[in-house]
């Protein structure tokens, strides 16, 4: 479906060019994959700030650093990996259509859309299977934080608009393009953009002032390695990042681009306060000994336990961000409120007030 008044861009989308003086010596250098420089448990820097939107009720701006390239040598003006960012608008509570039933809680919908210039390859104007699927994460995300029975037959919708979304592989490994084209998003890219969309969303609507149980944050971790590495001697995965041949790896929040395979993936939105987790999203397949049957489902509903536990210290640090900036938009409006700029005592004269009798 094209859109007559629109000038749409093209359709492949380009690329810069890559002219001899930007290559080292002059010679034609292969590109090559960014490298992981942090910890197994080390999260990116994130950046977060509310009340970006005035004519919202509440919106967050949100984004994630790129991988660097201080460990290898920069051979094209091609940015090595994406980076994650995405805004977040809520309106509402506002009322219900009279033609609508009544409903004793709030009706939450959430939207989530990527920009046309959200991935290498140009997005089309209306929402995919992915972008729906997304919502539906998100919605169950937030449905168990919002204390929904203090608005009846009321309505909040958020948006979530992906400026730039993580990608699921290395570019590189996409020169010839594919059925998810160049950069595409629609696998492990989508972990970290869930993830991502439950900490904007969450600070979105603590921002509009509606009633929550508990700040909710996403976390994501990932199991990579080759598919010949994963199991070791023992048919155990290495949680401590260690580069032995036989040991697979479990890392908080991953780059696709940095790794070569990723096996497995484990997405959570987490109540720290009220350590509860809200929504649990896992994919891939998990790695097991070949035993017998009962050892095997054993030995992966473990792994699979540690992947969560890494999911739920993934959002465990995405929520120190989102509370330091949740305290910094609240002691600003505290600031502008007209109603906080109180005399204090003894900055002027006093007087005795005699009740008549």
């Amino acid at each position: 479906m094209t859109d007559r008044r629109r000038i749409n861009g093209p359709s492949g989308g380009t690329a810069p060019l890559v002219f001899d003086s930007s290559i080292k010596d002059g010679a034609s250098a292969p590109a090559r994959r960014p490298s992981r420089t942090r910890q197994p448990n080390d999260l990116r820097k994130i950046f977060l700030r509310t009340g970006l939107t005035p004519s919202a009720s509440g919106s967050a701006y949100l984004e994630l650093d790129a991988s660097s390239m201080s460990n290898a040598q920069r051979t094209s003006l091609i940015a090595p990996s994406s980076a994650l960012k995405l805004t977040c608008t809520v309106h509402g509570p506002r009322p219900l259509p009279r033609s609508a039933p009544f409903s004793p809680h709030i009706i939450l919908s959430t939207t989530v859309k990527f920009a046309p210039f959200a991935a290498r390859q140009r997005r089309g104007y209306i929402r995919d299977a992915s972008e729906r699927d997304l919502a539906v994460h998100l919605e169950t995300a937030l449905r168990g934080v919002i204390i929904g029975d203090r608005w009846p037959k009321s309505g909040v919708e958020v948006v979530i608009t992906v400026l730039e979304g993580e990608e699921d592989r290395w570019w590189g490994n996409e020169a010839g393009g594919g059925t998810s084209g160049l950069g595409g998003v629609g696998g492990w890219g989508m972990m970290t953009v869930l993830a991502g969309c439950i900490t904007a969303a969450s600070a979105a609507i603590t921002d509009a002032g509606i009633d929550c149980v508990d700040l909710v944050t996403g976390g994501v971790a990932a199991i990579v390695g080759t598919s010949s590495q994963i199991k070791d001697k023992q048919g155990q995965v290495s949680r401590s990042g260690s580069q032995d041949e036989k040991g697979g790896r479990i890392l908080v929040d991953p780059s696709p681009s940095e790794h070569e395979n990723v096996v497995a993936a484990c997405v959570v939105g987490y109540l720290s306060s009220r350590d509860e987790i809200t929504e649990l999203w896992v994919k891939g397949d998990i790695p097991s000994e070949n035993t017998n049957m009962d050892d095997r489902a054993s030995k992966s509903r473990t792994l699979l336990q540690e992947l969560m536990d890494q999911a739920v210290d993934a959002a465990s640090g995405a929520r120190l961000v989102l509370a330091e900036a949740v305290k910094e938009a609240t002691e600003l409006k505290l600031r502008q409120s007209p109603s906080t700029k109180q005399t204090t005592p003894g900055s002027g004269p006093s007087e005795n007030v005699t009740m008549a009798s």
